[in-house]
C-alpha cells in the first residue's frame, strides 16, 4: 500500500502538476498583461498628448481600441506558448514543428491571402486612425456605431442594433462621421 501511494504521489508531481503549474502561469502571465495594458490605455486616454478642440475623446477612443487589439494579441501569445508547454509534457516532439514552420508558413501565406490582406489592411486603419471605438462610420451598406476594433475584423452595431462583422480587407471606403470638423 505504501509503495502504491508512494507511486501515485511521483506520478502527481511529475506531469500533471508541471501543467497545472503551466496553465496557472498562462492565467497569471494573461491577468497581469490584462491589468497592464488597462492601465496603459487608462493613462494613454486621460493624458492630452495633442491639444485642440475634440481631440481628447478621438484620443480616448482610440486607445481603447488600441487596447482591444492589444488585449487579443496577448491572448494569442500566451495561449500558444501555453499549449506548446502542454504539448511538450505530453511527449510531443516539438522540434519538428518548429522547423518545418518555415515551408508550412510559406503554405499557409499561399492559402490565407484573405488573412493576410485583412489583417494589414487592419494594421493600416489603425495606424492612420481611420477609425475607433465609438466612432459613428458607414462602411458598404453598414452605418453604425464600432464596438470593436480587431486586426482582421470590425465590430459594427447599426441602427437597427444589429451587429455586423466586417473583415478588413474588404474594406474599400469607409465614412467616419466622428472625424467631422
Amino acid at each position: 500500500m505504501n509503495d502504491q501511494i508512494q507511486s501515485v504521489i511521483d506520478w502527481l508531481s511529475g506531469a500533471p502538476l508541471r501543467i497545472i503549474a503551466v496553465l496557472a502561469g498562462a492565467i497569471f502571465a494573461q491577468w497581469l498583461g490584462h491589468r497592464a495594458i488597462n492601465r496603459a490605455v487608462n493613462r494613454l486616454a486621460t493624458v492630452d498628448l495633442k491639444p485642440g478642440p475634440g481631440t481628447a475623446t478621438r484620443q480616448a477612443e482610440r486607445a481603447r481600441t488600441i487596447g482591444s487589439v492589444l488585449t487579443s494579441i496577448l491572448n494569442a501569445v500566451v495561449w500558444v506558448v501555453a499549449s506548446a508547454m502542454i504539448l511538450g509534457e505530453f511527449g510531443f516532439n516539438l522540434g519538428p514543428v518548429i522547423a518545418s514552420a518555415g515551408v508550412i508558413g510559406v503554405a499557409i501565406g499561399l492559402g490565407a491571402q484573405t488573412l493576410v490582406r485583412d489583417i494589414l489592411s487592419g494594421i493600416f486603419m489603425l495606424i492612420e486612425d481611420q477609425y475607433g471605438v465609438g466612432d459613428e462610420i458607414k462602411v458598404l451598406d453598414i452605418e453604425g456605431t464600432v464596438e470593436k476594433v480587431g486586426l482582421r475584423i470590425t465590430t459594427v452595431r447599426d441602427k437597427s442594433d444589429v451587429l455586423w462583422y466586417v473583415r478588413n480587407g474588404e474594406i474599400l471606403v469607409i465614412g467616419n462621421e466622428s472625424q467631422k470638423r
